[in-house]
């Protein structure tokens, strides 16, 4: 009989392990790969240079690799433990056919070592070729359509040599604490089912599955409530409502409703459900902590992604609605003039119509609370010429005004409970001849969001009365605004040029091409930042599921050579394991979506249009990729069910 060395015992159970965790190499030489491109794009100064001078290239990318670095250690040795967990026998036996446990240390190290430089070499392999790509869709999605030339970085090499380095050194101290502090019966009843269900105090039970139920619910409710003078604070107890809601609903609630449906059925469940619901109450307690990990951070990370593409989406949109008008020039004729011949020298077609305003302080109140007033500047502006200037308006009856405040959402001004209307208008500082009805609120601004004054538009004929009834007043001034919008896009960068000359130092004069260019730069860092680290997370987590169900799926194989020989078929079977199924990949997937809608719809204050459908987007996406890990464990068990006779 030949005697294996070392090395060769290492080499053949590589062989043996490396068709079971296939998927696990894959994700760290894909996380390896994805930390190796953003390290490249971190040291690359010719993106910084290439970017706007307030964007932070280097340091959104530092960060971003940090973050990735935390969610590539957690699924490191998160599933080397279940790794472990699953080859405690096979440890166990080592040790019986005579290897001491520094042997079996040194044996799993070695191994851990080989596995961990391979995909190491493989990640930073495959990250070179690939970092062409992650460039170019950086490029597009800043808005960039230049060329940049992308060469292998050496110190972005050493920094992802390192980091997985001692990633490789942590996995490796946990196998040397396993080995060390297990004894053999412990290795060979490590992979043994969990708890065995008891019956719940139906009392207790009952109090707590219904807490689990209305902390969640709080927390949606509060989502919808936080903008005030306590916003952090309602942060805070958004998140720690709905994390401990969450771990009681998977660790009381569903287990309360699992017992009393097998109550119900008076122990006769029948195969389906023996083979669904049984495994589940076996091993709720021990999963409690591990769904509500990942269904929570599912949460944040499908918020983070929903947003993140939300308001990219949006930027064009919302950026509109802060400039209505491309540029403006306020009280200055001469420059006006001047852009105007430039414009028409450089061949660009533009529609320049001017567009008068009155300007004085004055009081916003509630017509039952004048205690409760809002004494700031107002600026008057007709409807009429902003129609006749482009404006997409409706005129308000005569003594009336309409309030357009494209932040109104963000100040929580935009809330049905604060739409006091109508209210109240007293111009002048000393209060006017008259006072007008506010009527209403439109969530964007009539004249750029630059301009000073609180913007109430009003019909020409109370514009007109207003400006010679308040000519006298020490705070009257009268304004004119020279608007200017160009059609053409590529036109409208090009005048944007022209147009920074008459900027001055000392008044910020922003316009549309401008803004909208710095918002897309900043939105497209951000999601394609925020994309790359969802889709790592969602490949961690759903690993770690799959890994799971594969572990549970070796241990429930006698049951289902018992059940092939009493006579069930494959398919029989597979009925209950894919309900199984649904509930491991489905509930925690659900309840993060659910957790998501609501925290996107507390963070849409952020954006100033709708962001439903890219939101949506995102989610059907992020659902997608999650049930690919599903179909791969269901044909995992499929495999297993097949070979058991």
């Amino acid at each position: 009989m030949t005697r294996l060395t070392l090395f060769e015992l290492v080499t053949r159970s590589m062989r043996k392990n490396i068709k079971h965790y296939y998927l696990y190499f894959f994700a760290l030489i894909f996380s390896t790969s994805l930390y190796f491109v953003f390290a490249t794009l971190q040291h690359d100064s010719s993106i910084a240079r290439t970017s706007s001078a307030d964007m932070k290239f280097a340091a959104s990318f530092h960060v971003a690799g940090i973050l990735l670095l935390l969610i590539v250690a957690v699924f490191t040795v998160y599933a080397n433990r279940i790794f472990l967990k699953r080859r405690s026998r096979e440890i166990g036996l080592y040790q019986l056919i005579g290897l001491t446990r520094k042997g079996v240390a040194r044996f799993l190290i070695i191994e851990n070592v080989l596995l961990g430089a391979g995909a190491l070499l493989a990640g930073i392999g495959s990250g070179a070729l690939v970092a062409r790509l992650f460039l170019l869709i950086l490029m597009k999605l800043l808005g960039f359509e230049g060329f940049i030339e992308l060469t292998f970085s050496a110190p972005a090499a050493l920094q992802t040599v390192i980091v997985f380095a001692a990633l490789i050194v942590l996995t490796s101290i946990q196998m040397l604490l396993t080995v060390y502090r297990s004894t053999l019966l412990q290795l060979f009843h490590a992979d043994q089912q969990g708890e065995h269900p008891k019956k719940p105090n139906s009392i207790v039970a009952a109090f707590l599955a219904l807490l689990g139920i209305a902390l969640i619910g709080f927390g949606y409710w509060l989502s919808g409530h936080m903008v005030n003078d306590m916003l952090f604070f309602n942060m805070l107890l958004v998140l720690l409502s709905t994390i401990l809601g969450t771990y009681l609903l998977f660790r009381v609630t569903i287990g309360w409703a699992f017992y009393l449906f097998r109550k119900s059925k008076d122990g006769h469940l029948g195969l389906a459900n023996s083979l669904s619901l049984a495994p589940l109450m076996h091993r709720m307690k021990a999963n409690a902590n591990s769904l509500t990990l990942i269904t929570v951070l599912s949460a944040m990370t499908l918020t983070m992604v929903a947003m993140s593409y939300s308001l990219y989406f949006s930027a064009e949109s919302d950026t509109r609605i802060s400039l209505p008008y491309d540029f403006i020039f306020e009280n200055n004729g001469t420059d006006s003039r001047s852009f105007s011949e430039e414009l028409q020298k450089e061949g660009i077609t533009f529609v320049h119509k001017p567009v008068e305003a009155v300007r004085l302080m004055g009081e916003i109140r509630e017509p039952d609370n004048h205690s409760k007033s809002d004494y700031r500047g107002l600026l008057f502006l007709p409807a009429e010429q902003l129609l006749e200037a482009g404006a997409d308006i409706k005129v308000p009856g005569k003594g009336e005004a309409v309030l357009f405040d494209g932040r109104a959402n963000l100040a929580g001004k935009n809330k049905e409970e604060d739409k006091k209307f109508p209210q109240e208008i007293e111009p002048g500082k000393n209060g006017g001849t008259e006072t007008l009805r506010l009527t209403g609120l439109v969530v964007k601004f009539a004249m750029n969001f630059n301009v000073y004054g609180a913007q109430l538009v009003t019909d020409e004929s109370t514009f007109k009365e207003l400006r010679e009834s308040m000519r006298t007043s020490p705070d009257f001034e009268a304004v004119r605004f020279d608007t200017y919008l160009i059609p053409d896009k590529k036109e409208r960068a090009k005048a944007s040029g022209l147009y920074a000359k008459y900027t001055k130092e000392d008044r910020f004069m922003p316009d549309f091409h401008t803004q909208y260019e710095a918002t897309l730069q900043t939105f497209g860092l951000l999601i394609f930042i925020s994309g790359f680290l969802g889709l790592v997370f969602l490949i961690s987590t759903g690993s770690i599921l799959y890994f799971k169900q594969m572990t549970e799926a070796e241990q429930e194989k006698r049951s289902f050579v018992t059940l092939r020989q009493l006579g069930f078929d494959v398919n029989a079977i597979m009925r209950g394991i894919v309900r199984k199924q649904l509930f491991v990949f489905a509930i925690p997937l659900l309840i993060g979506l659910v957790h998501s809608v609501f925290a996107v719809k507390a963070a849409s204050i952020l954006a100033l249009s709708s962001i439903v459908v890219p939101s949506a987007i995102a989610m059907g996406v992020y659902a997608l990729i999650y049930f690919v890990f599903a179909v791969l464990t269901i044909g995992y068990y499929q495999k297993i069910v097949k070979h058991a006779m």
